[in-house]
């Protein structure tokens, strides 16, 4: 039987990679709860913070602001998992993503491809580094379009567009009282600076 293996760093030990079938049956059998908050980076289980009040606001106001027009056949996906790959289960904060993809086995995880997802939103309080560089290189190479990383406290966006290999065509920073919008939902518009 062969097992992936994972070589985190320099003179540590490899580890034990991890598939979403893993997962799934690790959650069938008990060992993880389905409330634990992770996600599966490259066969890794990478546990994630409690949310603060800072982040939570921010969540909230945003998900109001795209559920308002989100088209039909489009979920505003708040805290969804997605699996990217076999090794690489996702919970962004925010996704506007379609509903034919949960057209599958209850017990499954949904697979989306590119055209499946229209924005995914990342909001940071104390993951910058992570929502900046590995989540934005994760989401590149998977196609995504649109991918938002939002810091809750300066209310900076870094609007992420033209997904390529494992980068971005474009990278653009938005300040709290620039109007942000996205080619994913025509009319919507909203400033940061407004968010209470």
């Amino acid at each position: 039987m062969n097992i992936a293996v994972i070589h985190p760093a320099e003179n540590l030990p490899p580890r034990r990679a991890f598939t979403a079938e893993d997962i799934r049956r690790m959650v069938d059998a008990g060992v993880i709860g389905e409330e634990e908050r992770f996600e599966l980076i490259e066969g890794e289980i990478v546990m994630n913070a409690a949310k603060s009040a800072a982040h939570d606001n921010m969540q909230n106001a945003l998900n109001l602001a795209l559920s308002r027009l989100v088209p039909e056949g489009v979920y505003v996906g708040n805290g969804s998992t997605l699996q990217l790959a076999e090794d690489i289960l996702v919970e962004p904060d925010l996704a506007l993503i379609s509903r034919s993809i949960y057209a599958v086995d209850p017990k499954s995880f949904v697979q989306p491809q590119p055209k499946d997802v229209l924005l995914v939103i990342e909001i940071s309080v104390s993951s910058m580094d992570y929502d900046r560089k590995v989540k934005a290189r994760l989401y590149a190479r998977h196609g995504i379009r649109e991918y938002w990383v939002v810091d809750a406290l300066e209310r900076i966006t870094w609007v992420h567009a033209g997904p390529s290999g494992d980068g971005w065509s474009s990278i653009v920073e938005r300040g709290p009282g620039e109007t942000l919008t996205t080619a994913a939902l025509p009319g919507f518009a909203i400033r940061l600076d407004q968010i209470g």
